[in-house]
């Protein structure tokens, strides 16, 4: 089944965006080749029980389980001894990016209060941009009962532009709510 982002860029955004940048082959112009959610465990490296709700939380906001990650050394200033889980990272293609990019731009940022739009200003310089989120609440599928503790995470939106500018066009058509201002 396609998605309705899938099929919103299929037939409108790739011809907005040719006319916009006067592309000459359609592999020319950008397209979302995927999301990764990253998530910071902190204290719940020592909890196991606290490390599967994050976990089980994130499956339910990306669709599929993801990856735990484990500190390659041992950094005693933090804490952190080698092979401990340190982090939660989902990486997602295809259907399930475009479903999980629909919810972020059209239920989740809405949801956040005094929401004015997100910054245009972190870009990474190659068209790819990530996202800082605070608390998972802001997620329907996410309620205040079922969460043991409130945990932010990073949202990274891997595109095929070149530029800031190519990428900003790409992610503005497909309903990114930024706010007035420039690109990099």
């Amino acid at each position: 089944m396609i998605q309705r982002l899938q099929n919103l860029y299929l037939t409108k955004v790739q011809t907005t965006l040719t006319e916009q940048f006067q592309y000459k082959n359609t592999h020319e112009i950008p397209r979302l080749e995927k999301i990764v959610i990253n998530r910071g465990v902190g204290s719940a490296s020592q909890n196991t029980k606290l490390l599967e709700s994050l976990a089980d939380e994130l499956t339910i906001l990306a669709g599929q389980r993801p990856i735990v990650k484990r500190a390659k050394k041992a950094i005693a200033g933090f804490g952190v001894r080698e092979d401990m889980p340190i982090g939660l990272t989902v990486t997602l293609r295809g259907e399930r990016m475009y479903a999980f990019y629909d919810r972020l731009v059209n239920l989740a940022l809405p949801r956040i209060r005094d929401f004015q739009g997100i910054s245009p200003k972190n870009f990474d310089g190659h068209g790819n941009y990530t996202l800082g989120l605070t608390e998972q609440l802001m997620f329907p599928e996410v309620s205040y009962e079922q969460i043991d503790q409130v945990c932010g995470m990073d949202i990274s939106i891997v595109t095929t532009a070149s530029t800031d500018r190519e990428g900003h066009g790409l992610l503005k058509e497909l309903g990114m709510p930024f706010k007035a201002g420039s690109v990099n």
